[in-house]
């Protein structure tokens, strides 16, 4: 389906453009430059809600096509189109980019024309990530990111920030290098950069070996996986709490996105070969680092290492596929897996994203991230304590909320997978509601520990318009998940019927 206008091209660049409008505000007008920033963001955000209402459900086809020749002399083509799995992680990027230029509105108050830029180019650039149909346009898209929030984290963060920046830019770069040389490869095999292309393009299971690695470095760093996930705990207590609410509720969504994008639909039987490694390094994050987060003593890092055992569910929801095609027909097994571990990244943006502000609100007030230096806050912020248990009860997989749907149906799929599988991940149900309500209990609830806590203030019409506007989509998704279910179905159905031809292992190439 090819739309009448560019409501992609839109989407991508007017938050890019609109990022450099606001630079040229200056920084003596910073009134001028949140305006203007709000104003983009939320026009964005419209336009990717008229995307949602315009978008068929019915098919699995690409939809709002756009194909424009870029460098012709090697086949790069500026090639858009989105599907059931792109639209939903479009609209949680747009309406996080209208939250963060609000959470930022007061405490940002250095440099507030580039602050306000280096998240809207962020957001184009993110969008563009979801959008890309050219293998090379997605690489572009996929490492310029980097950039802004490694000046969010450089410019804004907290005294370790150099240390952090270094170390998140080194793992994601590197990781990404491995990737690129598998698509050039793919391009010099098939005289295309098109990713779609390359889903029909057939490969030697050897090939398809080398080539899941090479996307294994790339998107496991993204996620993060276990063990590469040590970047992310630095980089959130670092980075300012817009760097960190990006971060966890999108950045690491693109991680199984190429997952989605790539590694299923172009090496399926490589996939098939080496579920075994990533349903090991999935439960080994949903239990292992479930526990890590139990011993945490900064908020910051409990709700890092909390987003990586959660993301743990995405991985092994989408690659437990494989093992239940083995054990049965698939059927609707297959599809529970990997529509939950679609509903879990929707679910994790909000949750984390939410947690991650809620860490900010305290913050702002007593400069202090670690848990000891709190309690009772219930006593002198009740309505910040009534959004931040609801977020936490979500974190900790609450039925009626959205953190439970996600979960529940990967876990649903496991038992159809091995006993074993459904049990682990099981586990964090229990593990999410010890690390989630024991920071609850020691920060929230009790007496009032010391004066600075007596001395609160509750949140304002701003922070509580944030809060609760993540509170409304949390319940939203927990209560009535299937609009967000069809919209990815046909999609999800179309994947697992590709990746069970075995049409793709064949003699040569």
């Amino acid at each position: 389906m090819a739309s009448n206008w560019p409501i992609l091209s839109i989407l991508i660049w007017l938050p890019i453009l609109g990022g450099i409008t606001v630079i040229a505000a200056g920084a003596q007008r910073a009134s001028l430059a949140r305006l203007l920033a709000l104003v983009i963001s939320i026009l964005t955000f419209v336009f990717s809600i008229s995307l949602f209402t315009s978008f068929d459900t019915t098919t699995a086809a690409m939809q709002f096509t756009e194909l424009e020749p870029w460098v012709a002399t090697f086949d790069i083509f500026y090639r858009l189109g989105v599907d059931g799995f792109s639209v939903p992680l479009i609209l949680l990027t747009t309406f996080f980019g209208v939250l963060v230029v609000i959470a930022g509105w007061e405490v940002i108050q250095d440099n507030v024309h580039q602050y306000m830029a280096a998240f809207l180019i962020m957001e184009g650039l993110m969008v563009g990530v979801f959008c890309a149909l050219d293998a090379m346009l997605f690489y572009v898209f996929f490492e310029a990111m980097l950039i802004p929030m490694f000046l969010a984290i450089g410019m804004w963060g907290g005294p370790r920030r150099v240390y952090a920046t270094i170390k998140f830019f080194l793992y994601t770069f590197l990781g990404s290098v491995f990737m690129l040389i598998g698509l050039i490869y793919l391009y010099i095999q098939s005289g295309t950069w098109s990713i779609l292309e390359w889903h029909q393009f057939p490969l030697t299971l050897e090939v398809q070996k080398w080539l899941f690695l090479g996307f294994l470095a790339a998107f496991s760093v993204k996620i993060p996986m276990w063990p590469v996930h040590t970047w992310l705990p630095d980089a959130h207590v670092e980075a300012p709490t817009g760097g960190s609410v990006v971060l966890a509720a999108i950045m690491l969504k693109i991680g199984g996105y190429g997952f989605i994008r790539f590694s299923l639909p172009i090496t399926p039987d490589a996939s098939a070969a080496l579920d075994w490694l990533i349903i090991t390094l999935s439960l080994i994050a949903v239990v292992y680092i479930g526990f890590v987060a139990l011993v945490q003593k900064d908020m910051k890092k409990l709700i890092a290492y909390s987003s990586i055992s959660h993301m743990g569910f995405v991985t092994l929801g989408l690659f437990l596929a494989f093992a239940i095609f083995q054990n049965s027909e698939g059927g609707r097994g297959a599809a529970l897996g990997v529509e939950g571990a679609m509903v879990q990244m929707i679910s994790h943006g909000f949750v984390s994203g939410a947690l991650f502000l809620c860490v900010g609100v305290l913050y702002d007030r007593l400069h202090s991230r670690m848990i000891a230096d709190y309690g009772g806050v219930a006593n002198t912020m009740p309505w910040f304590a009534s959004f931040a248990v609801l977020f936490f009860m979500a974190n900790s997989g609450l039925p009626g909320t959205s953190g439970f749907v996600g979960e529940f149906m990967v876990i649903l799929a496991a038992f159809q997978a091995n006993f074993w599988y459904a049990f682990l991940a099981a586990l964090t149900l229990i593990l999410g509601a010890a690390y989630s309500l024991w920071l609850v209990k020691r920060v929230i609830f009790g007496e009032v520990t010391n004066q600075e806590v007596a001395n609160l203030k509750d949140i304002n019409a701003r922070e509580a318009f944030v809060l609760g506007t993540i509170a409304v989509a949390v319940l939203l998704v927990g209560l009535w998940p299937q609009p967000l279910v069809e919209l990815m179905h046909a999609s999800v159905d179309q994947l697992l019927q590709h990746i069970q031809q075995p049409k793709f292992t064949v003699a040569g190439i």
